[in-house]
């Protein structure tokens, strides 16, 4: 019989080795029997985040300054970079990036989905919002009620007023005030800037901003922030790999269902964006509203007359329009795709019902299938993102 004796070292790197993985299988037993008060996701893709501002300029009589327009930007990366370029995910009026980080019920969203994939994702706080601050000499405020998330959000079955609301059946809980998922959604609204227009400049200099600081990246834009898909990319042609927008802000022209009267002059937007013949006024372009629709549940379009002045800077850059079954876009986000493909900009169009992703209304990043349509986007940038 062969006796080892161990010295005191190696005694003392079996001690540490045993205990090491005695704290590691008491971290996992306290993990697994943890009651957390809230449902909460694996994360463990990121590698590591961080968070900046970009922007910004200081303001005010000397002596005493403030900063306005900075943009809050949150950054996250993966341990394992798959993809070429990051996705700056830009949320929509009256939201803040948490549309992105989770779903109010708990689930995960489309931040960490993306990441896993092997994307860097940034997500951004519009300017005068969140956490990018306000001054009230930024301008007045709104803020949504409850009774207007449930018509044009959550509750679009049982309040919207358009013909395809009644096919909602993707929003986890009834969408109806008093009911938990609905309270925690609405627990993270905030005010919104009434002025379209200096939204528009706001967030199209902020924005600017980060792109020459970070380089080439994939916009994805939600509801108001498409207006930031056209904006940005005016300016920054060579930056943008990619913009897909989720259900932008439009029709062109005219309002529909969420406001009434005219609005997006130019027609993508509310301030000046380049076309080619060079365009100074908005009431100089040339423009017809359709006598009629293709189906009686859709808008007809405001399009320009032919020749259709151009969007150069937007052309050429592949470009994605998507809109859920039961949305209110779904009655007029063709209009915005027409506008687009007239003024050569070639945009695909996905109506997600026609893809087997039925019932989605307008905060699709938050609804039942959420994760099934990050998975479609992100499908469409490996076959369209070189």
């Amino acid at each position: 019989m062969r006796i080892v004796v161990m010295s005191d070292r190696w005694r003392q790197v079996a001690f540490q080795a045993l205990l090491c993985v005695a704290l590691a299988l008491s971290t996992k037993s306290m993990a697994d029997s943890e009651n957390l008060p809230v449902q909460a996701y694996d994360q463990s893709a990121i590698g590591r985040r961080g968070y900046f501002y970009v922007g910004g300029r200081y303001a005010g009589e000397d002596g005493k300054n403030i900063m306005r327009g900075q943009m809050y930007v949150e950054v996250l990366t993966p341990k394992t970079a798959r993809r070429p370029y990051p996705i700056v995910l830009f949320h929509g009026s009256a939201q803040t990036a948490t549309n992105w980080m989770g779903t109010p019920d708990g689930r995960k969203g489309w931040a960490d989905y993306f990441v896993e994939q092997g994307y860097v994702v940034y997500l951004i706080e519009q300017p005068m919002r969140g956490r990018s601050a306000w001054h009230p000499g930024d301008g007045a405020t709104r803020m949504f009620t409850a009774q207007e998330l449930e018509r044009l959000f959550t509750g679009t079955s049982a309040r919207g007023n358009w013909p395809q609301a009644k096919m909602h059946s993707q929003w986890p809980g009834s969408g109806l005030k008093g009911d938990p998922i609905f309270d925690a959604f609405y627990a993270t609204q905030v005010e919104t800037l009434v002025s379209s227009e200096e939204t528009e400049r706001a967030n199209q200099a902020a924005g600017v901003a980060l792109l020459d600081m970070i380089g080439p990246a994939i916009l994805l834009t939600h509801s108001q922030a498409g207006y930031f898909s056209w904006l940005i990319t005016d300016k920054r042609p060579a930056l943008i790999k990619a913009n897909i927008a989720i259900e932008p802000a439009g029709p062109p022209i005219e309002n529909v269902i969420f406001a009434t009267g005219k609005g997006r002059a130019w027609g993508l937007t509310n301030i000046p964006i380049s076309y080619d013949p060079p365009l100074t006024d908005p009431k100089d372009l040339a423009i017809f509203k359709e006598d009629h629709a293709a189906s009686s549940d859709l808008t007809p379009c405001w399009l320009q007359k032919e020749p259709a002045r151009q969007l150069p800077n937007l052309r050429g850059i592949p470009t994605l329009v998507v809109v859920g079954e039961a949305s209110y876009h779904a009655v007029f986000d063709h209009c915005t795709v027409s506008w687009l493909n007239q003024a050569g900009v070639k945009t695909d169009f996905i109506r997600l019902e026609n893809e087997g992703l039925q019932g989605n209304g307008h905060m699709m990043m938050l609804e039942k299938n959420n994760l099934d349509i990050a998975k479609l986007l992100d499908e469409w940038i490996q076959r369209n993102v070189r």
